[in-house]
């Protein structure tokens, strides 16, 4: 497959941002959640063994480089198993996935978990929605409750994970923006800039001040500054719902003229119990 391809650059821009939130996390956060990053065949493995949330170990990114192959896969479960990992998440995009798939995912008991919406379209393309709340750049100075918003908008703890979020404020490749209600942050999200993709990411919203338009001009917000930025195109993920439900982030970005890319499985795996 090729790297310009859509598949390619959108997996590339997700595995770039996830591995630049905890690579860049300070040092001393780093140790008090036992992360540790790698990059493997092209794409990225991410450990955190003391997860509270249980989302932040994760590989992705792979099938581009070089092949998705036993050895490849066998190589990634290695550096799980290295770390000390109680488990982890294996995101391959379904043209990536090899023939033999089935028997290498049974080789390593990985069980199939939730399906993720690739979503894609043309900068030129995106349609803005409107709030009547205050939407701008997060600076250092909102920094802190901006990541605390965004963490617990996602019902994850902002202990110490915050600063995780906290680093991404003046990395050169994202762009934060937060919602005001008044003087009150009240929704963030995140622009990473790769080459040419616009990665919208880490966008959520207080229960309190749902549905009135806020990850709507978020997603607005950041288009704008993806194309102000040079990117040609936007890429991004939501949870794909049960039959019979609905994602609103998923549904806010189909509004914005966001359209599906692929459905992406998530793959788990979990060391053997002696």
């Amino acid at each position: 497959m090729s790297l310009t391809d859509p598949t390619a650059l959108a997996e590339g821009a997700e595995a770039e941002f996830m591995y630049q939130y905890e690579s860049t996390m300070p040092p001393s956060t780093r140790a008090a959640f036992g992360v540790t990053t790698t990059r493997i065949g092209g794409g990225v493995a991410l450990s955190m063994r003391r997860d509270p949330t249980g989302y932040w170990s994760k590989a992705l990114g792979f099938g581009f480089d070089e092949p998705v192959t036993r050895d490849l896969i066998d190589r990634v479960i290695d550096f799980y198993r290295g770390e000390g990992s109680t488990g982890a998440v294996i995101q391959i995009a379904p043209a990536a996935l090899p023939p033999d798939w089935e028997d290498i995912r049974a080789a390593h008991d990985l069980r199939p978990g939730a399906e993720i919406v690739k979503l894609w379209c043309p900068v030129d393309a995106f349609t803005p929605g409107e709030t009547g709340m205050r939407v701008e750049p997060v600076g250092p100075a909102d920094a802190e409750e901006w990541a605390s918003v965004v963490l617990r908008g996602f019902g994850m703890p902002p202990e110490g994970i915050a600063e995780m979020l906290v680093a991404s404020v003046g990395h050169p490749d994202f762009r934060p923006f937060g919602v005001w209600d008044g003087d009150r942050l009240v929704a963030g999200a995140n622009l990473f800039v790769n080459g040419e993709v616009g990665s919208l990411n880490t966008g959520s919203t207080l229960q309190s001040h749902r549905n009135r338009g806020a990850q709507s001009a978020l997603l607005a917000a950041r288009a704008k500054e993806a194309a102000n930025a040079g990117c040609r195109w936007l890429a991004a993920e939501a949870g794909r719902p049960a039959d019979g439900e609905s994602n609103p982030s998923l549904n806010n970005m189909h509004r914005a003229g966001l359209r599906q890319l692929y459905v992406r499985r998530n793959w788990i795996w979990r060391p053997e119990t002696p």
